[in-house]
């Protein structure tokens, strides 16, 4: 019988890192990557394109059980507008409960027979996947990471403005953290990675060692 595949669980909040630490991961490891930030935005770029109301929990849960995986390569994703309605629409239990069953099943069996999946969002380790054998959780200073954001939008061509990003990062961490279903917090098994003084390529290298101490201590 072949072994399961080794499931990594990378959670944090926006900007800390995880993304690039998750793929980095993804490629070295030759995983499955799944970014479930991008089902949630896929289901807020739904609502929106239907003129509906992210906040609105009904029409929230409509767009994610629509939702269809040519929906992730959408166009848009990344938009501000975008990211705020991702946030709101996380919030739904609804919205979690139509996505969960998808995730699990990318965990479960990754994709081209892959020997594990690598999967980077908010409660991956908490609630997606508490069975992972491998749990991260990258964290910075709000500071910190709203620079990164503003390079990041700037880089895009936008005339980003460090205070706003600042105060809608803020309010975003509010709502992610102090959400009543799988909020955003590190899970009690979980390798916490401070990223504030950190380039990518120690963060990698920090993570890799936890994963590499993680799994041969499973064996």
């Amino acid at each position: 019988m072949p072994d399961a595949p080794v499931v990594v669980a990378v959670d944090g909040p926006a900007a800390s890192g995880k993304g690039t630490l998750a793929r980095r991961l993804a490629e070295h490891l030759g995983f499955a990557y799944l970014d479930t930030g991008l089902l949630y935005r896929a289901v807020a770029r739904r609502v929106i394109d239907g003129e509906g109301d992210p906040a609105d929990g009904a029409a929230a849960a409509r767009a994610a059980r629509a939702l269809e995986p040519g929906d992730l390569a959408g166009e848009g994703l990344r938009e501000e507008t975008v990211t705020q309605a991702a946030s709101a629409v996380a919030a739904d239990p609804g919205v979690r409960a139509a996505l969960l069953d998808f995730q699990r099943a990318f965990a479960a069996a990754p994709p081209g027979g892959a020997p594990g999946a690598v999967l980077d969002g908010r409660d991956i380790g908490t609630a997606v996947c508490p069975d992972a054998a491998v749990k991260l959780f990258l964290d910075a200073s709000p500071e910190v990471r709203a620079g990164r954001r503003v390079r990041e939008l700037r880089e895009r061509g936008s005339n980003a403005i460090y205070a706003a990003v600042l105060r809608d990062m803020e309010t975003r961490d509010a709502r992610d953290r102090g959400r009543a279903v799988a909020p955003l917090a590190p899970a009690e098994d979980a390798f916490v990675i401070d990223t504030s003084t950190m380039n990518a390529d120690e963060v990698f290298r920090e993570a890799l060692a936890h994963f590499d101490a993680r799994t041969t201590s499973r064996k």
